[in-house]
């Protein structure tokens, strides 16, 4: 009977993940095991799970707090690795802005942003053009969570006035929201010296950055953490696995 009632539990789990537990709020408690079960999904691609070893996309998801039903910027999108995985979290009641501008679609992404895009795992998705300096869209308002993975030493090297990035995406998210800054770890003291160089940010300018446009700083994820990273060399092809924060900010409540 136990193994029955097992059984019938993870069917059911995987139904949820499936549907993007539809009808859920984004208060209500997840299911043990849900971030586990959508990153497992068989219909994710192959390319998604090589990328999945160095993300580790559960402990990412956990971290974000990302819940269905959450209206959610992602900053950076570049092809949608990381916009696929919050569109299927946060589920038909959902809804993702996956941000990119003009130079980057063209120089990087390529049309696999638009391919991704025919998935029906994206149907919750909307595909925003708008250049950092200015990247949320009017619409996009009251948002619950603005993930920005990977890309923020970008907006340096392409001279993005980060100021105004930052106090916009603070005035698109509703009182309590959550932004979240990862990137590449540089050495401390390298400020803002080698990101395009290394593609590295000095973890000290970010939380100066973000923090001077209002938010408050709550948690930083160590999963992607590696101290034996020497920080010296670019990220590409590394020998060691790279040396990566994940930082959490909220927008105070009056």
């Amino acid at each position: 009977m136990m193994r029955t009632n097992g059984l019938r539990r993870i069917v059911l789990l995987a139904a949820l993940v499936t549907g993007g537990c539809a009808g859920m709020m984004p208060e209500q408690p997840l299911p043990d095991g849900y971030y586990f079960w959508l990153v497992h999904n068989q219909d994710r691609s192959d390319a998604d799970r090589v990328i999945d070893q160095r993300r580790q996309p559960e402990k990412l998801l956990e971290f974000y707090g990302v819940r269905p039903g959450m209206r959610v910027l992602d900053l950076g999108a570049g092809a949608g690795y990381n916009t696929e995985l919050l569109a299927r979290v946060v589920g038909p009641q959902g809804v993702v802005y996956a941000q990119n501008n003009r130079y980057v679609l063209d120089h990087f992404v390529k049309g696999r942003l638009d391919e991704r895009m025919k998935k029906p795992a994206m149907h919750n998705v909307v595909p925003v053009v708008r250049e950092f300096d200015d990247p949320v869209p009017p619409e996009a308002r009251n948002l619950d969570l603005v993930t920005f993975d990977f890309a923020y030493h970008d907006t340096v090297w392409m001279g993005a006035d980060r100021t105004k990035m930052n106090r916009a995406v603070f005035a698109a998210l509703k009182p309590g929201g959550v932004y979240i800054v990862a990137d590449h770890s540089a050495r401390p003291g390298a400020g803002i010296g080698v990101v395009k160089t290394l593609h590295r940010i000095d973890e000290s300018v970010v939380i100066g950055d973000v923090v001077a446009a209002g938010f408050r700083p709550v948690a930083e994820g160590g999963f992607l953490r590696n101290p034996d990273d020497p920080r010296n060399a670019p990220v590409f092809k590394p020998k060691v696995p790279n040396d990566e924060f994940v930082l959490k900010f909220v927008k105070p409540k009056p």
